[in-house]
């Protein structure tokens, strides 16, 4: 996204318990979690000034470190509060919001057993991710040269830095042939997510979703369930694989950052955002909202 440089905006961070100017937010260039990737996020977002499912964000955050072999130095309801101080202090209504937690400095090298955990939590501005007219028309994609690794060479389940290399990478090549963002297959040629959202196909006004078995099980992801079955809509969690592309009608990713956004196409495949995307998509606008939906849960 376009905008300042963000080692350089106004503002506050907290930073290990503090709340900190945002220049002064800074790490060494030692940091064992820039060198080695034992770091862990997440990204929430706050509609109106309320962080949506921010508890959820703030217990993955923990659980994350401790897959990474590392305890977070706060409880859930201390990052909830951080979380909470940073939108408030800086005064925002809709905002995205950064925790994120790593070995510090003390010793380097693959060992690290005595590094400090530092955390810090950032928020910032965030209107829409993409552009009204490429919501309307969907946006494009490209698979991904780069595979989703099988679960037994990552730590899949957490949302650990090191594991978006290969999303970054996969990021910057589609960019470069004019699409939005590219389709990552997993390690067995399997249909698996892209590069920072879950994806969903719509078959016959039966939406289907791979199998979260080597990527991360998003949260918005089973929001996005929730909603569906508050529909009586069905949805089917399966192997899927790339000749379900030509199978399929309707096509969206969900994420934090993306919410509901519809396809347009995959290289040569062609779909038209539908019913069934428009309706999830007001759905969950009304959640993170705070509105109340059209129908009520069964």
């Amino acid at each position: 996204m376009a905008g300042p440089s963000f080692d350089n905006m106004e503002g506050k961070i907290w930073y290990n318990g503090e709340m900190v100017d945002w220049t002064e937010a800074q790490v060494h260039v030692l940091t064992h979690g820039l060198h080695y990737g034992s770091s862990v996020f997440e990204g929430a977002r706050a509609y109106s000034g309320e962080i949506f499912k921010l508890r959820e964000h703030n217990e993955r955050l923990i659980r994350s470190g401790q897959i990474l072999g590392f305890d977070i130095p706060y409880t859930v309801e201390e990052l909830d509060d951080a979380c909470n101080l940073c939108i408030e202090t800086n005064g925002f209504e809709n905002a995205y919001v950064r925790p994120v937690a790593w070995r510090g400095s003390e010793m380097m090298g693959v060992s690290a057993q005595t590094n400090r955990i530092n955390v810090a939590i950032a928020t910032w501005e965030w209107p829409a991710y993409f552009e009204p007219e490429l919501l309307e028309k969907g946006i494009k994609l490209e698979m991904a040269k780069w595979k989703r690794p099988s679960p037994e060479t990552i730590p899949c389940e957490a949302k650990a830095a090191g594991l978006y290399m290969i999303c970054t990478l996969s990021k910057h090549a589609a960019e470069a042939n004019g699409c939005q963002d590219a389709l990552m297959l997993d390690y067995r040629g399997q249909l698996a997510e892209c590069t920072g959202a879950n994806i969903f196909l719509i078959q016959d006004g039966v939406i289907h979703t791979p199998t979260p078995d080597c990527f991360l099980d998003g949260i918005t992801r089973r929001t996005i369930i929730d909603l569906a079955a508050r529909r009586q809509m069905k949805v089917v969690e399966r192997p899927m694989f790339p000749e379900d592309l030509g199978k399929s009608q309707e096509m969206f990713i969900v994420g934090t950052a993306a919410e509901v956004t519809p396809i347009g196409s995959v290289d040569e495949h062609q779909f038209i955002p539908g019913e069934i995307t428009r309706v999830l998509r007001e759905d969950y606008i009304n959640l993170v909202n705070g509105r109340e939906l059209a129908v009520a849960a069964e």
